[in-house]
């Protein structure tokens, strides 16, 4: 791995795992403006602990080092979690583009950090 690619690595890792977790735990806590964004898109409020939960485990495993199935499953959740947040805010007609930026951020960042993991976090198939 290049020094370039371990920079880019880390700091999309970092970022990402600051934005799930902090997101997480906004959600873990039902901060009123979450719970009122969540009612808004008609999702039910417990979805928020769902979530909230899903996140923190997510940074854990995509932090921590081995586990290399685990942060597969870590980056597809954060992937289907960030879209379906896009998408949710699509749906809604009445919101602007600043409620995409931050979903669509953490999508990108997910998208760098998996492009961009070492050798040591990814899966090595030898069915090819």
């Amino acid at each position: 791995m290049t020094k370039r690619n371990k920079i880019i690595y880390w700091i999309a890792t970092v970022w990402l795992s600051l934005g799930m977790l902090s997101t997480g735990i906004v959600q873990l806590l039902k901060v009123k403006e979450e719970v009122a964004l969540f009612t808004q898109l008609g999702y039910p409020i417990y979805f928020l602990t769902l979530l909230g939960i899903w996140k923190i485990l997510g940074v854990i495993a995509v932090l921590i080092p081995k586990f290399t199935l685990l942060k597969e499953w870590a980056y597809a959740g954060f992937f289907f979690a960030m879209s379906g947040a896009v998408f949710s805010h699509i749906a809604v007609v009445d919101h602007s583009f600043s409620a995409y930026f931050g979903p669509m951020l953490l999508l990108v960042l997910t998208v760098l950090s998996w492009y961009f993991r070492p050798a040591e976090r990814k899966i090595v198939s030898t069915n090819l």
